[in-house]
């Protein structure tokens, strides 16, 4: 039984009636350009052309995670995104696999919170085999109930290999802890149990409802013609009858729904590790909040490299830990900020104290100028850099179309964190800082050890 897309009887001349396309963004050398042309049904259609590269980068983003999970579907969204990859009505999982590699390109995807993208990287002479491979998977999936049963296996492989890694698992323990159980406190990969408990019919069903043509962004960068994408996609989607409600379109960016975070909660998974892994951190913003590029000139000072201040005052200054760092996370309606560090349990309070102290610290007076400046010249080059590549060319516009409904140019994301100022460092570390931190740690601790870890957020 096919899971994917069932035409209709409306015609493909009526669907190409409804097409709109616009330039978005037109690079400082007049090629490297933007486009985006909306298809009927809904469906978003990204490009950003460099002709001087040789390589291309297609993907689909669809706007589903594991937030739109019920508690008994945990982990149905991931699950998904593994069985995509099984089969269609066209090709098999080998056909899937082989078709790329016979290329010499790659190709993979990955679930988060909010969003899931399928993407292969290939030649530009092989981008109509990436999309049409790409496409086939999105929407003539099989979803056999063979397929789900061998995969349950694979996926509670991933899940036990999330929870052998201390240092990846506090953090979804750190979620847990400051969402609860919630969609966004629940694990992306979902539990032993509800991956266990799914079936066939409930994967499909979710399929179905979230695999909308309204709810996708599909993105090209690299040496592509955008016209040329779009057609081919086009003539993707509509052999498999996704394209037919040309009154349809697309879905708004997430808004969420004010997620509830705890303040001053403390989790401890008990593990005999040979280090401890802690994450401290509290509220941090959405990722349309505009204090956010405050926000990352901030995260950069504390946390975010060998000159930050956690990283001076844990590993070089005392040598209390090899990986120390802060980082920030938003959300359509929230965010987290935290710092994590992996010690010898025995030096635990010890890090907590000295990470506590500089957050404080910090809150209280915010940041040196010397200090703010070199932080915005490594966030940056890092933007910048980070940039370099076709994939993450097709990342950026594909989560921008997604997310945010809009693109920004490399030059106003610089202009935007060169504008940062201390006032502004100062207020958002206030706003960030000023909550009463919660704790996640996971590590051998000894009762007494344990009992203490309520300083690290009193």
């Amino acid at each position: 039984m096919t899971a994917g897309f069932q035409a209709t009887a409306r015609t493909s001349s009526e669907a190409r009636a409804v097409a709109r396309t616009q330039t978005l963004l037109k690079g400082r050398d007049g090629i490297s350009t933007v486009r985006r042309t909306t298809l009927p049904g809904g469906l978003r259609v990204v490009t950003e052309t460099l002709p001087t590269v040789r390589s291309a980068t297609f993907g689909i983003w669809v706007q589903v995670g594991s937030r739109d999970e019920t508690p008994a579907l945990n982990g149905a969204t991931h699950y998904l995104e593994h069985l995509l990859f099984k089969g269609t009505s066209r090709r098999s999982a080998l056909d899937i696999s082989s078709a790329i590699d016979a290329v010499g390109g790659e190709m993979n995807a990955f679930t988060a919170k909010e969003y899931t993208c399928y993407y292969a990287r290939v030649l530009d002479t092989d981008l109509p085999l990436a999309i049409d491979v790409v496409c086939d998977m999105l929407t003539g999936s099989l979803i056999e109930a063979a397929d789900v049963d061998a995969e349950r296996g694979v996926v509670l492989e991933e899940i036990a290999m999330t929870e052998d890694d201390p240092g990846d698992c506090v953090h979804d323990l750190f979620a847990h802890t400051m969402f609860g159980d919630t969609p966004l406190g629940r694990p992306v990969l979902g539990t032993v149990d509800t991956v266990n408990d799914l079936d066939r019919d409930r994967i499909a069903r979710f399929y179905k409802k979230h695999y909308d043509p309204r709810h996708l962004v599909v993105a090209a960068a690299g040496n592509v013609d955008h016209a040329t994408v779009v057609r081919q996609v086009r003539k993707a989607f509509e052999k498999a009858g996704a394209l037919s409600r040309t009154d349809a379109v697309p879905v708004a960016p997430r808004d969420g729904s004010r997620a509830v975070r705890t303040a001053g909660k403390v989790e401890l998974l008990d593990r005999r590790t040979e280090q401890a892994h802690v994450v401290l951190g509290m509220p941090g913003l959405s990722r349309t909040d505009e204090r956010r590029w405050a926000l990352g000139v901030l995260n950069t000072a504390l946390g975010g490299g060998m000159s930050s201040r956690l990283f001076q005052e844990v590993r070089e200054k005392r040598g209390l830990a090899y990986s120390v760092y802060s980082y920030t996370s938003g959300f359509a309606d929230c965010g987290l900020f935290g710092v994590y560090a992996g010690c010898r349990p025995s030096q635990v309070h010890d890090v907590l104290k000295i990470c506590r102290d500089e957050l404080d610290r910090v809150c209280a007076e915010g940041l040196g100028d010397e200090e703010i400046h070199r932080a915005v010249g490594q966030l940056s080059g890092s933007t910048v850099l980070g940039l370099e590549d076709t994939g993450a060319l097709m990342n950026r516009i594909g989560k921008s179309e997604l997310c945010w409904g809009a693109q920004m140019s490399v030059d106003e994301m610089l202009g935007r964190i060169a504008a940062v100022t201390p006032d502004d460092v100062r207020t958002v570390a206030r706003d960030v800082l000023g909550h009463r931190p919660s704790l996640s740690v996971i590590g051998p601790l000894k009762d007494k050890q344990a009992a203490r870890l309520d300083e690290a957020v009193s």
